[in-house]
Parts: C-alpha cells; structure tokens; sequence
C-alpha cells in the first residue's frame, strides 16, 4: 500500500508512508496484509456455506420482534410470525428491528459522500492499493482480481465533499472518467469505467445497546463508521464471530442462547472494539480532509516518521489486518 498526501492540482504526489514495498519482513514474510474480496462472490460463498450446513431460508421482511414467554416471536409485516430462542437484526443501518425494539441511536452525518466504482486499467497493479489523502477527502485505489476489456480492474472508494458530487458524476460517462483520472495513479495506464459509479451520503453512529430482550443487532444496525480506513465490514465480521461464539458455548452447556446472560457477554466483546475504531477513523478524517497548512504538515512529518519506523508499521499492519487484541476465535482461525 502507497500513501500520498497532496492538493488535486499539485503536479507531484510525495509517497509519505508504504508497506510491504521491498519489505517482506513487515508484513508477515511477504503474507498480504488484506485482501479485497468483492460482494457478489463473498455473498454467494457464505449462501452456499449456509445451505450446507442446513440453514433455512424465509425470504421475508420483519417488522418487530415480541417476546412470549422464554421464546421470540419475529413478525413480518404481514403479521406472519417465526418463533425462537434469538433474533439477530442485521438489517442495515436504519434498522426496522432495532427501532421497533426502542434501541436509542448516537450519531452525526459528514458532509461527504463515498463513491464507488470498478476502473479497469491496462496495466497490472501487482497487488499493490493506494490511498492518496486530498483535502475534500481520501481517494483509495483498491486492487481486484484482474478481467474486464483491458485485463486488470481496481475499484475505488472516492470520498468528497457532497455538494460537489452533483457536478463530478452529472455529465457524461467520458467527463466522469475525467474526473477519476485526475485523481487516480498515474501508473496503472488507460482507464475505463467498468462499473459505477455510485455515491451513498457516510456517517457515524453507534447504538446505545447491542442488544435487546432476545435481539441482538450486528453490523451496521449496531455501527456505522467512516470508510476511511476499510473497516466496516471487518467489524461486522467481528460482531457475527462474537456472537456466534457467545451462542455456541452457551448451547454446549445447556444454556438458553438468547439469555440476557449471553446477549451481555456478546455486546461486552464488541463494544469497546466498535467505539475505538469509530473513534479513530472519526479523527482520521478530520485530520486528513482538510487543507490547512499547520495540520498538513503535521500529518506529513507524521506519516514520514511512521514510515521509518518498523516496529510502529507492523502495529498498524495489525490493526489493519485485526489480528491484535482479544478478537473472536473465528477471526483467529479457530473453530467453535
């Protein structure tokens, strides 16, 4: 990864930090650090992993949850109801269940919007992303497998100011292009849009609980963060692990896995970890998306120090990576 630091017309791009360039001892003997795995394929993999572990499928909508006795009743917005020990809403951030379930809701909208689209590009990226630090926001190149009409695609991840989105993807497909351009590496050739653009306003936003009586919320139902780092969905990930680890132990004991016993256990796992990284990638972008001189030069002398430190770049490799601190079984390899 190659991280630069500059104003849109600046005529160089300084390389203020890198990892894993020529360095393999960083990142764990020449091992990626991340991968960039695409939803499509991700969401057809964990469905078939799903049917062959016997999970049933009900392609219905809920609306709220109500708890009769020890069990709970999930009722779709047709009043038809399923009934069991547990209800996990993982339905996105404006979460129907967790504000049926009067779960309060502590957050803030940017004034930015994220923009995504697939570029394919006519020379090979070599697995190596870029994020270039613009004062209207970041702009991260992300490498994909290679295909597409010129070979090898990336996508992008294009923060910038919302009220300058309407005039950046209005025109035509060649003046959008133009503007990716400007803003892409220079290095990996001839562009084309493969897919996108699109733009989705960003936030921050915690729940006040993770849970709730037989309910708990995982994903963006419980936090949303700042792309700026790539880690929303490494801590949905962690919540699902968490909480799949909370169950099984309480199962193989006998326990009822939606107590309040386990609910707790669960929320007490994630929530340090969810405020940390809302917290960080929070002060991320306000360090970063600005242009004044005084922070700009503090945040350059401190990416150059960083970046002739190995020890402090193999701590950030980790974090990145989330394989520090107390993670789930399941994201250290292990089985239940």
């Amino acid at each position: 990864m190659v991280i630069s630091d500059s104003r849109l017309a600046d005529p160089v791009r300084p390389v203020f930090l890198s990892f894993g360039l020529g360095e393999p001892t960083e990142v764990q003997d020449g091992a990626p650090f991340a991968h960039m795995v695409e939803a499509e394929p991700l969401a057809a993999a964990l469905l078939d992993a799903c049917r062959e572990a016997g999970v049933a499928f009900v392609a219905r909508g809920l609306a709220r949850t109500r708890v009769v006795g020890d069990r709970v009743q999930a009722i779709a917005p047709d009043g038809a109801a399923e009934t069991a020990n547990l209800v996990v809403a993982a339905d996105g951030a404006r979460s129907r269940l967790r504000e049926a379930a009067g779960i309060g809701w502590v957050g803030w909208s940017y004034p930015q919007s994220g923009i995504v689209a697939t570029i394919g590009h006519d020379r090979p990226h070599g697995g190596r992303a870029y994020e270039h630090f613009l004062p209207s926001g970041p702009f991260a190149v992300l490498p994909l497998a290679d295909g597409g009409a010129l070979g090898h695609r990336s996508s992008i991840v294009w923060t910038e100011r919302s009220r300058d989105v309407p005039a950046l993807l209005g025109g035509e497909a060649d003046e959008v292009l133009g503007e990716i351009e400007r803003r892409f590496t220079p290095e990996l050739g001839r562009l084309r849009l493969e897919a996108g653009p699109h733009a989705y306003p960003l936030a921050f936003g915690i729940a006040r609980s993770f849970r709730g009586p037989r309910l708990a919320l995982l994903g963006d139902a419980a936090h949303v963060i700042h792309p700026i780092a790539g880690q929303g969905l490494n801590l949905g990930l962690a919540d699902a692990a968490a909480l799949a680890e909370a169950v099984t132990g309480a199962l193989r004991l006998g326990l009822d896995p939606g107590s309040e016993t386990v609910l707790r256990d669960y929320e007490r796992a994630r929530r340090f970890d969810t405020l940390a990284m809302g917290a960080a990638t929070d002060g991320l972008n306000r360090l970063f998306s600005n242009d004044a001189l005084p922070l700009r030069l503090a945040r350059d002398l401190g990416l150059g120090l960083v970046d002739r430190m190995p020890g402090l770049k193999r701590f950030f490799i980790g974090e990145a990576a989330a394989s520090r601190g107390a993670q789930p079984r399941l994201l250290r390899g292990e089985r239940l």
